[in-house]
Order: C-alpha cells, then sequence, then structure tokens
C-alpha cells in the first residue's frame, strides 16, 4: 500500500472517529422542596434505581413563603457514566414509552424530559413506607475531545464542526433508543 493511500486512510478512519457521538453523562435529579424524611425517602427512590450513591441540593436563598432557608438540603440527585447511564437511559425511556417532544433537545446537543411518577418506570414497584416521586432526566451528548474544554491544564474552546447540535442527538436517540420524537 502506498503511503498517499495509508495516509488517506487514515485521515477517514480519524474523521469517522471524531464524529462518533456517545452519551457523556446522564442526570438524576429529584427536587423535594423540604428537608427531614421526604429526603431520606428521596434518596433511597435514586439509589435504588440506579445502584450509585445520591447526593444532596442545598437552597441557594431562603424562601419565607415555602419555609426553606439557605443551606437547607431540599433535592437529591445522582450522575451516572458510561454503561450504567446507557442501561438507566433505556429504562427511563421506556417509562416514557419511547417517545419525547421535540421540545425536549437543545442546540447543544442535550435532552431533558421529566418522569412525573416513579413507579412508572419498568421493574420499580410502589411501596408505601416512600411513596411517589417525579424526576427530572439530563442526558449529556458528546463527541470525542469534548475534554479539551472541560480541563484545567491547556483549556481551549472546541470548534463549531465538533460540537453535537440538536438534528444530531434526535438521529443519535432514534438510532441508539429507537426513540420517537413528536
Amino acid at each position: 500500500m502506498s503511503t498517499a493511500t495509508l495516509q488517506q486512510t487514515r485521515r477517514s478512519d480519524n474523521v469517522e472517529r471524531t464524529k462518533t457521538i456517545k452519551l457523556g453523562k446522564l442526570v438524576l435529579n429529584i427536587g423535594v422542596g423540604r428537608s427531614g424524611e421526604a429526603i431520606e425517602r428521596a434518596r433511597r427512590v435514586l439509589e435504588d434505581l440506579v445502584k450509585q450513591k445520591a447526593s444532596f441540593r442545598k437552597a441557594k436563598k431562603s424562601i419565607r413563603d415555602f419555609g426553606v432557608h439557605k443551606g437547607e438540603p431540599i433535592g437529591m440527585m445522582v450522575t451516572l457514566r458510561r454503561e450504567k447511564a446507557l442501561e438507566v437511559l433505556k429504562l427511563l425511556l421506556q417509562s416514557r414509552e419511547n417517545r419525547l417532544p421535540l421540545s425536549s433537545f437543545d442546540d447543544f446537543g442535550n435532552c431533558s424530559f421529566g418522569i412525573k411518577e416513579h413507579i412508572e418506570i419498568p421493574g420499580v414497584r410502589y411501596s408505601p413506607d416512600i411513596g411517589i416521586f417525579g424526576m427530572n432526566v439530563s442526558a449529556v451528548l458528546e463527541r470525542p475531545g469534548y475534554r479539551v474544554g472541560r480541563r484545567l491544564r491547556a483549556q481551549n474552546k472546541i470548534g463549531k464542526l465538533q460540537r453535537v447540535n440538536k438534528e444530531e442527538s434526535i438521529a443519535f436517540f432514534k438510532q441508539n433508543f429507537g426513540v420517537e420524537v413528536v
């Protein structure tokens, strides 16, 4: 094989690799609005669902009418990555019957949707001592090389062609999860 053909093959392989889209992370969030026993029940829901420790989210400011004080834990969240994120996302999309509205996708390759009751998720049973919680789900799509924008040393901007746009994220969800966009 000549060197020109080899270089052309390497270039096309490199372009293919940089154009592939992957699920960067999946974030599940339950906003309870008050601390105490309700936060503990929300924590149990998330940890039972994903088998990973959830973290508290604190109130940014005090709201007297709601009885919320600054610094008080009012929500729970968990971030998933790699294979675990894909597995949980498939379950969550099944609870939505693999249908998402077009408004769930933004211009930067992110997809967010809500689940009204956690018992709609396949494999989750209702427990009277826990109750019913709704949750927000956010999926971030990215291409190889996105770390350049996040790293601390030699941080740089990500080019427009390297970013994931709305059409590409919709195509990714249709191809990998069989999602119908309405």
